[in-house]
């Protein structure tokens, strides 16, 4: 399998994370898994029918996908003839392109976009992270981000900080930041800040340059114990820590 990943144009870093492509190979065929990060992303196949979303939505050939927030892992099949594109946004970034429902209608799930939201499949071919850039700018509605400064405060604190504590900050109550939360990203602030923990729990498990035990990077991401660390990672990967 071959994945790279390109950065989008400079006026596009605030909303799009990357840009990437993945194709398959003739060495191998495999189910290839994805962790939840709190991000929305679309793609197009431009290859085979490929499987997706644990075996029960089928991409084909030629169409756009937007894919929720997730809220566990995913699997996709990534056979000889897989060929997708596609676009990871940041959280919350959906509606700077997208007039669309709100994103908790989305939340783990892939579906078909309708064709005036679609990339062209020709022109995507032809020079797809340029052709990417030319479709978002395009596309841009506003340049705000409503959930911006909640969103700092979450990754300063790696997901360690309550949501009570969010809201007296951005002044602001629990419940409207749950209602923006579900609209904007898909899934509640609890969720997200989980998310963000456990994504720095599992940056610490994979560093090669830390030798350090599960009991010292739980008590680090904030969790009770290893145990309650090892219940997370299972949640979110569908895997134990060791296998990681």
């Amino acid at each position: 399998m071959e994945y790279k990943k390109v950065h989008p144009h400079k006026a596009l870093e605030s909303f799009i994370h990357f840009y990437w492509e993945l194709k398959g190979n003739e060495q191998e065929e495999q189910w290839e898994r994805v962790f939840p990060d709190g991000c929305a992303g679309i793609l197009m196949n431009v290859g085979d029918p490929c499987l997706t979303d644990n075996g029960s939505v089928v991409m084909e050939f030629g169409k756009t996908y937007v894919v929720g927030a997730m809220t566990s892992f995913k699997d996709s099949f990534i056979d000889t003839d897989t060929h997708l594109i596609g676009a990871c946004l940041k959280p919350a970034a959906f509606a700077n392109f997208y007039n669309y429902t709100s994103q908790n209608e989305l939340v783990d799930d892939t579906i078909e976009f309708e064709k005036s939201n679609s990339f062209n499949v020709d022109k995507a071919l032809e020079d797809t992270f340029h052709y990417f850039d030319q479709f978002f700018s395009a596309r841009v509605q506003n340049k705000n981000n409503k959930l911006q400064p909640v969103l700092n405060e979450i990754h300063s604190a790696k997901g360690k900080i309550s949501i009570s504590e969010l809201a007296k900050r951005n002044f602001t109550s629990v419940r409207q930041l749950e209602r923006d939360f579900k609209r904007l990203i898909g899934i509640s602030p609890k969720e997200y800040t989980n998310i963000i923990r456990f994504q720095n729990a599992l940056h610490l498990i994979r560093n090669p340059d830390q030798n350090r035990s599960l009991l010292d990077i739980a008590f680090e991401c904030g969790y009770y114990d290893h145990s309650h660390l090892s219940h997370e990672i299972k949640r979110n990967t569908g895997l134990l820590p060791s296998l990681l």
